[in-house]
């Protein structure tokens, strides 16, 4: 009698570890992770699920976790009738999900020059990179504040990043690193809150300079990330040069980098 011939995992397929739903549109998961896989915090792979036509149907997703971290996680959107979404939102722990493996992207500390503030800006899912970078130590040891922007429609909508900022002062490896230098500015675009407005009239009117109580832009100092619509990535590219920073890249480090990938 011989023992069965044990089951392969697919090397391209990664299993379900966790799953939050944070509102009926906004949901994280967490995976399996390689152990060949190297990446960047900020970079993002390509996952997916099986599509109806028997092929594999990916979108680029940016890890939300540190590079550091054992698991990997992503902060997803769900949409009714969006190819992937529709069904990603349904996965449950032990699923498995396909993973293409190679870590890309442009929102990674080696595509800026050195500077002494560093400014995050993102609206809904784009604060995903924004969730591994600011668990990743060389993000304080480059910096000396960071300043985290989140806009979304409504007060739930923030609730991912605000919990997840809030944790980072007991956070056992950064923790002593977070304090005094992480400034988190959350704001909401039709639900009253205490911070109302799109980040791009707050920076075109100087009121975000003001509600922070901090110098303007400068090109000399702050350096800056953005990840969110195409509308905003557009608009805060105007502005940040209208401060005179440069838009950089891995290839080129400059003063800013926009995260161009997107998910349906």
């Amino acid at each position: 009698m011989t023992d069965a011939p044990k089951k392969i995992k697919n090397p391209n397929t990664q299993t379900v570890t966790e799953v939050k739903h944070w509102t009926d549109r906004l949901f994280s998961f967490r995976v399996t992770r390689p152990q060949s896989l190297r990446f960047r915090s900020g970079e993002f792979v390509m996952i997916g699920l099986m599509g109806d036509n028997g092929r594999p149907l990916l979108r680029a997703y940016s890890i939300a976790s540190p590079s550091w971290d054992e698991t990997l996680e992503f902060y997803s959107i769900k949409v009714p009738d969006g190819p992937l979404t529709s069904k990603l939102q349904h996965i449950k722990v032990g699923d498995e999900i396909i993973m293409r493996p190679k870590p890309v992207g442009t929102l990674v500390h080696d595509a800026l020059i050195p500077g002494k503030r560093l400014w995050f800006f993102a609206t809904g899912t784009g604060f995903a990179p924004f969730a591994s970078l600011i668990r990743e130590p060389q993000t304080y040891d480059d910096y000396d504040e960071i300043i985290m922007c989140h806009t979304c429609r409504e007060v739930a909508d923030l609730e991912y990043g605000r919990q997840l900022v809030e944790s980072l002062q007991d956070d056992p490896l950064i923790g002593e690193m977070v304090a005094g230098k992480l400034r988190y500015f959350p704001t909401t675009t039709r639900e009253q809150s205490p911070m109302m407005g799109r980040i791009t009239h707050k920076l075109e009117d100087g009121s975000l300079f003001k509600d922070l109580g901090v110098a303007p832009i400068c090109k000399e100092i702050d350096r800056a990330m953005v990840c969110g619509s195409l509308e905003l990535n557009i608009d805060l590219k105007r502005i940040l040069e209208g401060f005179g920073l440069e838009e950089g890249a891995n290839s080129k480090p400059a003063h800013y980098v926009v995260e161009k990938a997107f998910v349906d």
